[in-house]
């Protein structure tokens, strides 16, 4: 005999709703948090973390969190892991012009990422 009562088998989940994107600011050149940021500086915030945390190494972040950049592959390889790795965040769209120029071990990346607050230009080093 089954209880009566129990929910009926059409649940009705909810719609996940766009999560909102203020986090906290770094401060790199002090090594500290310095506040909160938001919108599109946050997104330039969370471009420069995914591509300088190395994915699948600290156990903290999910296995999509992160990226594979290794400077001795090759540029086609490089742009690859680059876009794969940015464009898991739901608030970046698109990856334009991205560029590498390589000196000795490390490799110049040079790209715009267009997200769901604007466009801006990234200029970062791959070692």
């Amino acid at each position: 005999m089954l209880p009566q009562g129990v929910l009926s088998p059409q649940i009705q989940y909810e719609q996940q709703s766009e999560q909102p994107s203020r986090t906290y600011k770094l401060d790199l050149n002090q090594g500290r948090i310095v506040g909160n940021v938001d919108s599109l500086e946050a997104i330039q915030q969370a471009v420069y973390k995914i591509l300088a945390t190395e994915r699948f190494y600290y156990l903290i972040y999910s296995p999509n969190y992160g990226s594979e950049l290794q400077v001795n592959a090759m540029n086609s390889e490089l742009e690859r892991w680059i876009t794969e790795a940015l464009l898991w965040d739901e608030r970046i769209q698109a990856i334009e012009n991205l560029r590498v120029q390589r000196t000795g071990e490390s490799a110049l990346v040079e790209f715009t990422v267009v997200s769901t607050a604007g466009r801006f230009s990234v200029l970062q080093e791959v070692n």
